[in-house]
Formats: C-alpha cells, sequence, structure tokens
C-alpha cells in the first residue's frame, strides 16, 4: 500500500527546505522579498543568470537514462535466462543439438524483442517530451516574459492564471479567486484556494499552508502573483522524486518467477548428483532414462515458464 505525500509530509520530520516554507508563509509580503533578495519588479537579467549558476536548473530528479549495452545485460542476467544458457549448453556438450539450438532461440528472441520494445518505447517517450515546451510567465527587468520553467530561480516573480502548471514552489504576494488543484500531492480531487494572507503558527503540514503553490498543483481558476522559493530538488514534489528516483522495483510476478528458478535450481542441484549416486556402479538402462527424462520434464517447465515471462509482460 502506498503512502499519500500528505502522511508522508506528516510522518517525516521538518527539512530544512519546509522549515523555509513555514517561516515564509507565515511572515508579511515585505519580509519574504527581502528575504529572497528580490522586489515586485522582479530580477534583472544578470541577476537572475548569475542565480541559475549557483543553484541550477528548475529540474527534478529523473530515472538516468541507461544505456543500451547496460539494458542488454540487465535481460541476460536474468536467473531463468541463465539457467536456459546453463541448460542449453549442457544439451550442446552432450551431443543434443536439437534441444541446444531450441533453447538458444528462445533465449535470444526473448531477450531481443524485449530490448527492443523497451528502447522503442523509451525512444517516443523521449520524442513526446521534446515537443512540449513548457514556459512560465515571469517578470525580469520590470516587465512581463515568458522563461523556460527550468530557467527559473528563487527571487522569481511569477504570474499564475487559470489554466497554468505552478512552476515552482512559491510565496503567493496577491491572488484573485485563485484555486489550485493538488491532487497529484495530496490526492483530493478538490481544488484548493490561495490567498496572499500570511498563515497562522498553527499549520504545520506545508501541504496546508493557504499561501503557498507547490510546482506539480495546476491553476484551475483565478490569478495570482507570486515569488519562487525553491526550485529543482528543493521543491516538495523534487525531494518526494530524489527519494523515490532508482533501480525499477520488481513487480510481485517478477519476484514470483526469480523464487520459482531458484527453486528449479536447487531441485536440479539435489536431484542431479541423486540420479549419478543412484546409477553409480551399474549399467541399468531404466536408470539412465529416468535421470534423462527428469532433466527433459524440467527442462519444458522452465521453457514454458520463461514464455510467460517474455512474452506476457
Amino acid at each position: 500500500m502506498q503512502t499519500a505525500p500528505r502522511e508522508l509530509a506528516e510522518k517525516s520530520p521538518p527539512s530544512n527546505d519546509s522549515v523555509q516554507l513555514l517561516e515564509k508563509a507565515r511572515a508579511d509580503t515585505d519580509t519574504v522579498l527581502k528575504a529572497l533578495g528580490s522586489q515586485l519588479g522582479g530580477l534583472s537579467g544578470a541577476e537572475a543568470a548569475s542565480r541559475l549558476k549557483q543553484v541550477g536548473t528548475n529540474e527534478i530528479a529523473r530515472e538516468k537514462h541507461q544505456s543500451a549495452l547496460l539494458r542488454l545485460l540487465g535481460h541476460v542476467k536474468n536467473p531463468l535466462v541463465l539457467l536456459l544458457l546453463a541448460l542449453g549448453a549442457l544439451s550442446f556438450l552432450t551431443g543434443d543439438l536439437r534441444a541446444a539450438v531450441v533453447i538458444f532461440v528462445m533465449v535470444v528472441l526473448g531477450v531481443v524483442l524485449r530490448f527492443v520494445q523497451e528502447m522503442r518505447a523509451d525512444h517516443a517517450a523521449e520524442k513526446l517530451q521534446a515537443m512540449v515546451s513548457n514556459t512560465a510567465t515571469s517578470v525580469r527587468d520590470g516587465r512581463d516574459e515568458e522563461v523556460p520553467l527550468k530557467m527559473l530561480v528563487p527571487g522569481d516573480i511569477i504570474r499564475l492564471a487559470a489554466g497554468d502548471m505552478v512552476p515552482a514552489d512559491a510565496r503567493v504576494l496577491s491572488a484573485k479567486d485563485l484555486f489550485l488543484n493538488q491532487a497529484a500531492l495530496t490526492g483530493e480531487s478538490m481544488p484548493v484556494e490561495k490567498k496572499a494572507a500570511g498563515s497562522s503558527a498553527d499549520v504545520q503540514n506545508p501541504l496546508e499552508l493557504p499561501d503557498i503553490c507547490f510546482l506539480g498543483s495546476n491553476v484551475e481558476s483565478g490569478s495570482a502573483t507570486a515569488v519562487v522559493i525553491h526550485t529543482g530538488d528543493r521543491t516538495y514534489s523534487g525531494s518526494l522524486a530524489a527519494s523515490i528516483v532508482g533501480q525499477r522495483q520488481l513487480t510481485s510476478f517478477d519476484l514470483g518467477v526469480n523464487k520459482f528458478t531458484w527453486l528449479m535450481i536447487r531441485f536440479i542441484a539435489v536431484m542431479v548428483p541423486a540420479v549419478l549416486a543412484a546409477a553409480a556402479g551399474t549399467t541399468s538402462v531404466f536408470v539412465f532414462l529416468a535421470g534423462m527424462l527428469l532433466c527433459y520434464a524440467m527442462l519444458t517447465q522452465l521453457v514454458k515458464i520463461w514464455f510467460i515471462r517474455r512474452f506476457g509482460d
């Protein structure tokens, strides 16, 4: 069961960024602008460029792009694939070329198909992302201009209107019937009203601050002017993204297949010595055939499970 961001905020101790949000939410407009080194006329272009070099771009953590070679190796080092390769090699060494060819063809086919499908999906996602150009209305040098989201810095004065996405964590300076959708952060479907009035000291959960807009929410109605407090990984959404970015978690199906694979490996490790020990000192054709039938039965089941896993994703 996944924990909602609101529950995470209530359970986890406040970070320095959360404390700063609380402080600026309770302070008056002039104090907030002074603390951020900004003014209602916005930052100058030179000051914004300087701050951009200091704090970095307004981008949250994302999965690192995995090279094609590492992705392919990740598919090959699967326990089930390794077991099938070992069985294929054993079939080849024992002279059963037909079984070896069948196993190797199935392994190559499954690995290549999954690799190609994932690479195509990644390339399609990158093309779609490149087609989307997100900008925000920011006040620079005393005039409104469209600025790419990643170029925003703390202290920027931004304009919000209906349909806009909130580009960073910001403190509302003035608002007119401003309602935000924070479902991505809190799970609440109803819009939340934001006002310029300072927050009371009783509010401890950042998501409940009435004068703070968070990256990831969007404006449903109204308009506002706000000052950017945090950007990138220091935003509330950015801190959540940084905590979950990492290696893809295996699904319950993947875990089940891996457990079954290791069970089969342990079974083979016990049965093969047992069959050899039973056949030691005897030329019984029955014992030899029984061992061969056992190995082929296990091989058949493994190929079936492997097909389900590879082509059933």
